[in-house]
């Protein structure tokens, strides 16, 4: 299991959605909880960087997993989600501190994700408040964003979740250029 937690950390790694000890992941087998470990690496896990615990309770692994544990638990109990994925993506996290929801316009995006709610928290790292939030909006939508933090993205494979976090950083790069190029109405791509 330990290397597509390893396969999916190196794509989101090159993909930049996360700083070198940031972000995690995590995998739901029955009441048992795959989530990286604390402080590790996401773009070079090994086998040990996967913590094997359970959905409630406590046990001798609990100390090692990330700080977000409280967040994945809540999600698998209150969601049919068996896998989730958390980055800090760049652009997605630079929108979701001046807007209220992402709506996107690429083609991709908004067949895929169409908007993605924008939640608000007093405490945004593994807070008993986030993980209060965060699993109500993913009953309905693939992906939301913590204001000024990061995404959560849920599935039934880590890829796919994965994959919703890389298609709205994607989508968030392609309005970003738009923007950036400025004239709403240009007919003709002339210099």
């Amino acid at each position: 299991m330990w290397e597509e937690f390893a396969k999916i950390g190196k794509l989101a790694w090159e993909q930049g959605l996360f700083s070198s000890h940031g972000g995690n992941m995590s995998v739901r087998v029955g009441e048992k909880i795959y989530i990286t470990r604390r402080g590790s690496m996401l773009g070079c896990i090994s086998e040990e960087d996967v913590i094997e615990t359970v959905i409630d309770g406590v046990d001798s692994n609990i100390s090692l997993a990330s700080t977000e544990i409280v967040v994945h638990r809540e999600i698998y109990k209150r969601t049919s989600a068996l896998a989730i994925f958390h980055a800090h993506p760049p652009l997605a996290t630079a929108l979701s501190m001046i807007c209220d929801e992402i709506i996107l316009e690429d083609s991709e995006g908004s067949y895929i994700l169409k908007k993605v709610p924008v939640v608000s928290a007093s405490k945004t790292v593994g807070s008993k408040e986030v993980a209060n939030i965060i699993p109500e909006y993913l009953k309905e939508f693939k992906v939301v964003m913590l204001k000024g933090h990061g995404s959560f993205s849920t599935g039934m494979m880590l890829e796919e979740a994965f994959s919703y976090t890389s298609t709205l950083e994607h989508s968030c790069k392609i309005m970003f250029y738009k923007l950036s190029i400025g004239k709403k109405n240009m007919k003709k791509c002339e210099w």
